[in-house]
């Protein structure tokens, strides 16, 4: 993958290229400076189109508070006997109501406003009237959503009922794998500490990361540049910086890693072995200091 290469420095009295208004010795300077330093030392720096200006970053906090009110919404709804076509009106119908749109309706071909992905369906999981809510299934709902053009993104598991005990373990260390890379996510790391954390994590407990499909950056379109593994080494990756955007969704089976895409409808993806799979997935903002969730 090919990165934008650090453009060349602003005089200091210019108006700084993250469109915040401000001169650029008071604003993204000091910021290229030491990003330069680092290019320098052959690390893989972001492209200045995927930093966050502060209007930016505001835009896509109101977007996220959305994108959470629906998923609690669903979280005081979802039960055994419900369709996913069900949950689906839901989200249209919730999304509207904050004045928003969902994200994944019609992107790409995408048919539906959110993704449901029943026990060995690893993501993309398409809403149907035919698929009804069982006691014992584990689901992950995926909601993504735009509010005054800003791109908000992030999933959570549900347990229906009485769900078994190695599927309830399944969804608890899929949670704590993604809090233990969210550890490592700090200004001027890298994104392959965060990969490696969950990877070590999820292989201590027995299972396996799927390693094709990963997070990715998010807020000004829905798919952005940094594309995120969960397999990755310490120390490589992207720089994480100030301003970056991205989510954390690391995608965790209970058997092989290996996965297929159902050619029927050209968008689920499942387990090869029919071994259920779990995912959280949050949006993150890389601070000065640490990290804000800006989705969950």
């Amino acid at each position: 993958m090919k990165y934008t290469e650090l453009k060349k420095k602003l005089g200091r009295n210019e108006l700084c290229w993250c469109g915040s208004g401000k001169k650029y010795k008071k604003c993204h300077n000091s910021f290229d400076d030491k990003l330069g330093s680092f290019k320098c030392q052959g690390a893989t720096i972001p492209p200045r189109e995927i930093i966050k200006n502060q209007e930016q970053i505001q835009g896509i906090r109101e977007s996220g508070k959305i994108n959470i009110a629906i998923l609690d919404y669903i979280s005081q709804n979802i039960r055994a006997g419900i369709t996913t076509e069900q949950i689906d009106r839901w989200v249209y119908e919730q999304t509207l109501r904050y004045n928003a749109i969902p994200a994944t309706l019609n992107y790409e071909g995408f048919p539906k406003s959110v993704c449901t992905s029943i026990n060995e369906q690893v993501c993309h999981g398409i809403p149907s009237p035919n698929v009804v809510l069982c006691e014992g299934d584990i689901i992950n709902l995926d909601v993504s959503t735009i509010y005054k053009g800003y791109f908000s993104d992030s999933s959570r598991m549900f347990c229906i009922g009485e769900v078994s005990p190695e599927k309830r373990r399944l969804v608890q260390v899929t949670k704590e794998s993604l809090n233990i890379g969210l550890e490592q996510v700090r200004p001027w790391g890298f994104l392959g500490d965060m990969g490696q954390a969950i990877h070590d994590f999820a292989k201590q407990n027995g299972y396996s990361v799927v390693r094709e499909i990963g997070g990715h950056g998010v807020g000004l379109q829905f798919h952005e540049e940094p594309w995120v593994s969960y397999v990755s080494k310490k120390g490589t990756e992207m720089l994480m910086v100030p301003g970056m955007v991205f989510t954390i969704e690391p995608m965790i089976n209970m058997g092989t890693d290996e996965i297929y895409i159902n050619e029927c409808d050209g968008w689920t993806v499942y387990t090869e072995d029919g071994q259920p799979s779990a995912q959280w997935e949050i949006q993150v903002l890389v601070t000065e200091q640490e990290y804000e969730i800006l989705a969950y």
